[in-house]
């Protein structure tokens, strides 16, 4: 479907929907892109979602620097992402997130109904933050770097937040991501069990996978690894948002 218009803080959201072809969404899940802005990939990943029965909106997370941003791979293109990016703050993020939620949930006719979320590298940063909203069920955080150390526009580690998390998170990663070190990767761990009974949250680590592996149009792009990440998600929707 072609790209729909919100409003997030007074800042137009021009956001890309795609809903099942043959029957009414099961559920919403909200896509949350890389710093290339939502391109070919993450359209496709929305509707990958709706294919397998989900109201899917990817919501940019540059709407006050780069509304309609749409990049390639290349370094040229990772550079002018990594941009906008730093000019991100925790506060409008969230504020984005959770109305473009508040839309797809008025979307499928149910206001109340729980939501999954989904977000890839600078996006599944945010993910873990969204994750805080109380409409959010269930979260799957792609190798969302900079957690363990840092937040948009500053302030406390995002991974500080946990202990809001009231839905479910998976936060998965490869073992050979060079933006994600080992030292992140236990503090992930650590905050994960302490702040959740056990399997409400997991870490998911891919042998032999770099950044970027679940995108086919990235060089780290790890089939397996891929193949695995969207059964482990969609069985988490199913499990949570499922009717």
């Amino acid at each position: 479907m072609p790209p729909r218009q919100g409003e997030g803080s007074g800042v137009p959201l021009r956001c890309w929907l795609s809903l099942p072809a043959d029957r009414p969404p099961r559920a919403g899940v909200l896509v949350l892109p890389e710093v290339f802005g939502i391109n070919a990939w993450v359209r496709s990943v929305a509707d990958r979602l709706a294919s397998a029965g989900y109201a899917a909106l990817a919501v940019p997370l540059f709407a006050r620097t780069a509304p309609e941003l749409e990049l390639g791979y290349d370094e040229a293109s990772l550079q002018l992402g990594r941009s906008h990016k730093e000019r991100t703050e925790a506060v409008t993020l969230l504020a984005d997130v959770e109305q473009a939620a508040e839309w797809l949930a008025e979307r499928i006719a149910d206001p109340v109904a729980p939501l999954g979320c989904v977000g890839f590298c600078f996006g599944g940063h945010v993910a873990m933050l969204a994750a805080t909203l109380p409409g959010i069920a269930a979260t799957c955080d792609f190798y969302g770097a900079g957690v363990a150390g840092a937040r948009p526009g500053g302030g406390a580690p995002t991974l500080s937040e946990l202990s809001r998390i009231q839905g479910r998170l998976y936060c998965f990663c490869g073992e050979a991501d060079p933006l994600i070190r080992e030292g992140d990767v236990r503090a992930i761990e650590g905050a994960l069990a302490a702040a959740a009974e056990p399997e409400r949250h997991r870490l998911i680590r891919v042998p032999g996978a770099g950044h970027g592996y679940l995108c086919e149009a990235r060089r780290d792009f790890h089939p397996e690894g891929a193949a695995q990440g969207w059964r482990t998600m969609l069985a988490l929707f199913e499990e949570v948002l499922g009717r």
